[in-house]
């Protein structure tokens, strides 16, 4: 497991993000601030991807003077990022991503799940910064998530623990880039809306809007009810489009409530403050905070 308290120390690094739309890259401070930042759309660089990212790279550096890159990817991914197959990138299979930017850049880098990196920024820099356990998600091109436990981010066996956009949250649902059914990346992400309604998510309209939140709770409350945590922090486009997204008020039998008494309890879902640019909403199963 990784601390969240980790970057307390950590020196200005170049940062890279990326995902199936786009691909960002920044300085980042050691306080979490962006020194500058630039982004390519991957779209325009299918069969480059990997040139269009080290030119990105180069660009952000200019003469800044940083000794790490770290690298938050799509999944799935070999445990420490050494080699990356993410699911919405199809001509990224097993590519070594770390060692090819080592290799680039002649600078050490450090490769993770790009929602597992963002949990790790919410516990040091943003909404869970007092909070020992939570959910930190994305849902954007993709849906994906970091696990917090006690101050620990979860590893899991192969490192990918936390991939939210995976369990089924409708039963003989959409098909999923995995190859299952119902998934919440198959239901609920951006191209699973467009795929759904014919409009980018950003034109969804409210019966689609409400219709994600609740499966976006769906899935949080499953992993609430196993984990017990209290707080769950989304992010991505997604969110910013469909502003309806909510928790869910859990409707379960009256025994059920009377047999399992902590469940009573208020749980939260708040919009991500590690990034500016990242936001959803903040609501309750209970209602409104």
């Amino acid at each position: 497991m990784t601390d969240v308290g980790d970057a307390d120390s950590a020196s200005p690094c170049l940062a890279l993000d990326s995902g199936g739309t786009k691909v960002e890259a920044a300085i980042v401070s050691a306080d979490g601030s962006l020194v500058r930042h630039k982004r390519v759309n991957v779209a325009e660089h299918t069969p480059d991807l990997f040139d269009a990212i080290v030119t990105l790279a180069r660009r952000v550096l200019g003469d800044h003077e940083v000794n790490v890159v770290g690298v938050g990817c799509a999944g799935p991914m070999t445990r420490g990022g050494g080699t990356v197959s993410p699911l919405n990138i199809p001509s990224w299979r097993e590519f070594p991503l770390r060692q090819s930017l080592r290799d680039a850049l002649g600078l050490d880098a450090f490769v993770d799940g790009d929602a597992r990196a963002l949990a790790l920024a919410e516990g040091q820099y943003g909404a869970a910064r007092d909070v020992t356990s939570n959910l930190s998600m994305v849902v954007s091109t993709g849906v994906g998530g970091g696990i917090v436990l006690n101050g620990q981010l979860l590893d899991g066996e192969s490192g990918n623990a936390g991939h939210v956009g995976h369990l089924t949250v409708v039963a003989n649902g959409a098909l999923c880039s995995c190859g299952a059914y119902g998934c919440l990346e198959a239901e609920a992400s951006g191209w699973a809306i467009e795929a759904r309604t014919g409009r980018p998510a950003r034109e969804a309209d409210q019966a689609t809007r409400l219709r994600t939140g609740e499966l976006v709770g769906r899935a949080v409350g499953m992993l609430s009810s196993v984990l017990d945590f209290r707080h769950g922090y989304v992010a991505g486009s997604v969110p910013s489009a469909t502003v309806t997204i909510s928790l869910p008020r859990q409707r379960r039998p009256r025994a059920t409530r009377q047999s399992c008494p902590t469940r009573t309890t208020s749980r939260y879902c708040r919009r991500n403050s590690a990034g500016t640019d990242r936001s959803s909403v903040r609501r309750s199963w209970d209602g409104e905070v």
